[in-house]
């Protein structure tokens, strides 16, 4: 059976580029991502958070030219979340898409209050890139 999924966007009104590079910094979490908002720092080479499920590690995917900012957050239990993140480039804008997938077992109410989450978090982040 495929997966759910809902994309979640925020347009931003600066370049691609600048906010990839600050996305792309973990230790900016904390800043916009309300579930991370206890804190993150490096351990032992990786980046480790305190969220409401306890300790996770973050892991994104290398620094690469296409926007993507996928990261894994693994969960205390060992069960692996991956995100599926973009920036994309919308003139001397970007536009921020998070691929938000339903999970088994998720009830229709948890999976839209992860949306809400989401969408949350990415106002903040707007926010934080618009005001500099």
């Amino acid at each position: 059976m495929p997966t759910e999924s809902r994309h979640v966007t925020v347009s931003i009104e600066r370049p691609a580029g600048q906010v990839y590079a600050w996305v792309r910094d973990p230790a900016h979490l904390p800043r916009w991502a309300a579930g991370l908002a206890a804190g993150i720092r490096r351990e032992r080479g990786e980046w480790v958070a305190d969220s409401p499920m306890g300790r996770v590690l973050v892991r994104f995917v290398p620094v690469n030219e296409y926007g993507v900012l996928d990261h894994d957050v693994v969960l205390p239990d060992g069960t692996v979340t991956t995100n599926a993140v973009r920036v994309l480039a919308d003139g001397e804008d970007s536009e921020v898409v998070f691929t938000l997938r339903r999970l088994p077992g998720t009830t229709d109410e948890a999976f839209t209050a992860d949306a809400d989450a989401i969408t949350a978090d990415l106002a903040t982040l707007k926010r934080l890139l618009e005001a500099g």
